[in-house]
């Protein structure tokens, strides 16, 4: 029901559409079609790459009335979050250089706000954690051990980013660097075993956990928004198969990218530049008042308060981006069918997913995109 309405509203042009296309690309990806969803995706990249994208009489609105009135053009952390959907899509269809090309698309975009000042660093460390995964697919081990030690230097809180760092530089044969960044992780003994594991038959869950922030008002400053974390009931989830040595295993999730995080980083970043806006459009409601003022006290007062009173923070934003994104790396028996399960905070099971059977997945490097919301 939510795509049908979705793909109608996404079709209009209007104030919202851009907000619409993203929603709707996100819903198509949780229901698996991954091909229209791209389609969705990268015309929600071209829309919000369009330089005259608003009509003067709406700006003149936003600034006399409130931001609800101009065309949403997505914050800068969903600007760059459409590329990496992107992406991910095209790693589900194994169309590994296009998502490449989606990689490159968002260096492009950071190196483009970090000359508008614009604090985006964030999701940068995804984006060079997942095209350290394309490059293991190629057997690019020195490209790969590069990006994700990239990704682990702008961000050292996620160990799973430095054990795939250490897991690249050994195939490598990158013995030095492997040497000094393995006193930095301190990999288990059962960990140095798979870092040091043959390259084959492996398979990579790539999950997308629960619901992004959302935006409310701020409490201080209830005209300007702000981003307040989602509750989601599962945290991570639980994988059982059988491995090479056809004995049962579980192995969990594990975060490598915490979208919260850098969305609310994101957002507080800009935090000055919409003060400076609105600081602008306070003086220009001052400026028109004034001048209704010197033909009629009266009306330009009423005017002054109208235009005052409709100030409001704008609370639009991509509802569907997920909270947090999770790798399972795994080597099952060739032939097996994987169980997935929903775990709580407190590892209690609040969801099943439907099984995976690997029949068709043999003696290769395999990715599995899956979402719970």
């Amino acid at each position: 029901g939510a795509l049908e309405t979705l793909e109608k509203l996404s079709a209009k042009d209007g104030d919202d559409q851009l907000l619409y296309l993203m929603e709707y690309g996100s819903a198509l990806q949780i229901c698996k079609d991954y091909q229209k969803s791209n389609q969705i995706f990268l015309a929600a990249d071209k829309l919000s790459e369009q330089i005259d994208y608003t009509r003067v009489s709406r700006v003149l609105g936003a600034t006399l009335l409130n931001e609800e009135m101009i065309q949403y053009k997505g914050d800068v952390f969903e600007k760059l979050f459409i590329n990496i959907s992107a992406a991910l899509n095209f790693i589900e269809l194994e169309q590994f250089d296009e998502a490449m090309v989606e990689i490159r698309r968002i260096n492009e975009k950071y190196n483009k706000f970090l000359k508008e000042d614009k604090n985006s660093y964030e999701l940068n460390s995804f984006a060079q954690y997942l095209s350290g995964l394309l490059w293991e697919v190629d057997q690019r081990y020195d490209d790969a051990c590069i990006s994700f030690r990239a990704a682990y230097k702008l961000d050292r809180s996620y160990r799973d980013v430095g054990l795939d760092m250490l897991t690249a530089c050994w195939r490598a044969k990158r013995h030095q660097e492997y040497s000094e960044l393995l006193a930095e992780v301190r990999p288990t003994d059962e960990e140095l075993r798979y870092i040091k594991r043959k390259n084959t038959n492996e398979k990579i869950i790539i999950y997308l956990q629960g619901l992004g922030p959302k935006k409310a008002p701020r409490p201080s400053q209830p005209l300007y928004p702000y981003l307040v974390p989602s509750y989601n009931l599962i945290e991570k989830i639980n994988i059982s198969f059988q491995n090479e040595n056809q004995e049962m295993e579980v192995k969990s999730s594990r975060t490598v990218y915490s979208v919260e995080k850098a969305a609310i980083a994101t957002q507080e970043a800009d935090y000055n530049a919409l003060s400076a806006r609105r600081l602008g459009a306070r003086v220009a409601k001052e400026v028109v008042a004034d001048q209704i003022r010197q033909k009629d006290k009266t009306l330009g007062n009423i005017a002054w308060v109208v235009m005052v009173a409709s100030e409001r923070a704008d609370l639009r934003n991509w509802s569907l981006l997920p909270e947090s994104i999770q790798i399972i790396r795994f080597k099952p028996l060739k032939k097996t069918k994987i169980k997935i399960v929903g775990l709580t905070q407190y590892n209690g099971t609040s969801e099943v997913l439907p099984e995976i059977d690997l029949l068709d997945h043999e003696n290769k490097k395999v990715f599995l995109v899956r979402t719970i919301k």
